[in-house]
């Protein structure tokens, strides 16, 4: 007889262009709505990846880091930049990317049965219209990197008001 311990948590993999803005964001907020919501790693595990290896090895960008401390969560110290690559795609459970480029990136990489488990990260928000085929840029996380601090609120303001619906839609399917 099995028990809970013995069962593969559900995996969720938030992806952008370096890993070390946005998809750490997500991975970070995401988790700490996991665990408010009760569910906890050996349920539902959290990464992130990149799909370039530009900041291969690189930890979260500190204007990240610094916008993540003003809001309360805690930043771990051990994050690596890196490429998301096939294996890790094909493992997860849910890929999240933060923008259409993102999304055909990793589309690119996964044989067709695992490309349901595709979905922009923006698309879970229930106040956004849904966009027409060929639109779904209309739905990109906004990216902080060349901003400053104002791009960086953005950012995190729309990873926060989406985090709770990914969160219902990922308990729904446990």
């Amino acid at each position: 007889m099995s028990t809970l311990g013995e069962h593969k948590p559900y995996v969720v993999m938030t992806v952008c262009t370096g890993n070390i803005c946005r998809s750490p964001m997500a991975e970070i907020i995401l988790r700490k709505f996991f665990e408010d919501r009760g569910v906890d790693s050996s349920q539902v595990r959290v990464e992130s990846s990149g799909v370039s290896d530009e900041e291969f090895g690189n930890p979260i960008d500190r204007r990240a880091q610094k916008v993540l401390r003003e809001r309360g969560y805690e930043v771990p110290q051990d994050h690596f930049a890196h490429r998301i690559s096939r294996d890790e795609a094909q493992e997860s459970d849910l890929l999240l990317p933060m923008t259409a480029d993102h999304m055909r990136s990793l589309l690119r990489i996964l044989p067709a049965d695992k490309r349901p488990a595709v979905h922009l990260y923006r698309s879970f928000d229930p106040d956004l219209p849904q966009p027409q085929p060929g639109h779904e840029s209309d739905l990109d996380l906004v990216d902080p990197w060349y901003g400053g601090p104002r791009e960086f609120e953005v950012a995190i303001d729309q990873i926060e008001r989406t985090a709770p619906y990914i969160v219902d839609w990922v308990v729904s399917r446990l």
